[in-house]
């Protein structure tokens, strides 16, 4: 594999990840405990909605689990990220792009889509090397340029070093993509330890206000941030306390970002996905509830990465979305909390 563009982060990005599978391991075991199969009668579920240019798994799948931070290639199904149907315009030709979280699920899925508008992609990881090298494959597969940024974003001094890179390697930054993610669900809010509480906020809050920060001074007039959000930070998640309070904060940091940079042309928005079949859920909740993952919403099943990204490039490109920012749109499988 290339050598990596950070390689002084390279370790701290390994010892987040055990801290990562240290605050999961004593959930995973309380959880197996109370888990208790009804022995009930097998019915035959409703079909999911299939309303795309392909079809898409739905459930049940396989039961599995990970340990964190998730591996996509151990994903069974395998996560749906190359778009076929999906034909490039040069909605983003030219320009360069750094994702967060770009080794797996919605991140891969949003750089192989802005390579194929004709963007170069720095891709930014926590320590899933293998997945960000399939990534940096994709992306070159399509035609463009790619460079892997392995690290921890809660730290302020990646940040930094993300962004200069990226810029000493391409010459400018255009896009910054804010996907990077920690989640770990409890059942008892007793449970939420503050070493959790604490991870979860520096992953999701911290990391994007330093990325953020440090790219704002690279973008130029006419450049674009795109934060994810969560259908958790519109309508709760009883389960993801903590999650659920920094996708809200997420939407209101990029309500508020978007008037900030107004003077600057720099437009802030936010996408807000609901389920989404990515190794975030599998590396959380156990085996037989991801089986069901996202069997409740209305179109009964989870969402693939490839039907997620396309807004992401709708949002970037300035021959799209122009007029747009501060909005947070929501991506929820036609989930209305009901």
């Amino acid at each position: 594999m290339t050598k990596s563009h950070t390689p002084e982060f390279e370790h701290t990005g390994e010892r987040v990840a055990q801290a990562y599978r240290e605050i999961q391991a004593p959930l995973d075991a309380q959880e197996a405990r109370s888990f208790d199969p009804k022995n009930e009668p097998a019915e035959s579920p409703p079909k999911a909605m299939q309303a795309g240019a392909r079809a898409y798994p739905a459930p049940p799948y396989p039961e599995q689990h990970q340990a964190k931070p998730g591996q996509e290639h151990r994903l069974n199904p395998a996560p749906m990220y190359e778009a076929p149907f999906y034909k490039g315009s040069g909605k983003l030709e030219g320009k360069v792009a750094l994702i967060t979280g770009a080794d797996s699920g919605i991140g891969r899925a949003v750089a192989v889509l802005f390579a194929r508008e004709g963007c170069d992609v720095a891709i930014a990881y926590l320590d899933e090397d293998r997945d960000a090298a399939e990534t940096k494959a994709a992306v070159e597969n399509e035609g463009r340029r790619a460079i892997l940024l392995p690290g921890d974003v809660a730290d302020a001094g990646y940040a930094r070093a993300a962004v200069e890179r990226t810029v000493e390697a391409f010459g400018r930054l255009d896009v910054l993509v804010n996907n990077a993610a920690f989640q770990e669900h409890v059942t008892a809010f007793e449970d939420l330890t503050p070493e959790h509480f604490d991870r979860t906020l520096r992953t999701n809050l911290y990391g994007y206000f330093h990325m953020a920060q440090a790219a704002v001074r690279h973008l130029p007039n006419g450049g674009s941030i795109i934060n994810t959000g969560s259908v958790t930070g519109l309508l709760g998640n009883k389960d993801l306390l903590d999650y659920s309070m920094t996708k809200g904060g997420i939407h209101a940091f990029t309500r508020s970002l978007a008037t900030h940079l107004i003077d600057k042309g720099i437009r802030v928005n936010a996408v807000a996905p609901g389920p989404v079949w990515t190794p975030l859920n599998p590396a959380d909740k156990s085996a037989p509830h991801v089986a069901q993952f996202g069997a409740k919403t209305p179109m009964r099943r989870a969402a693939q990465p490839e039907e997620i990204a396309p807004a992401y490039v709708f949002l970037a490109s300035p021959q799209t979305a122009s007029f747009i920012t501060g909005e947070i749109l929501p991506i929820i499988g036609g989930y209305s909390g009901g």
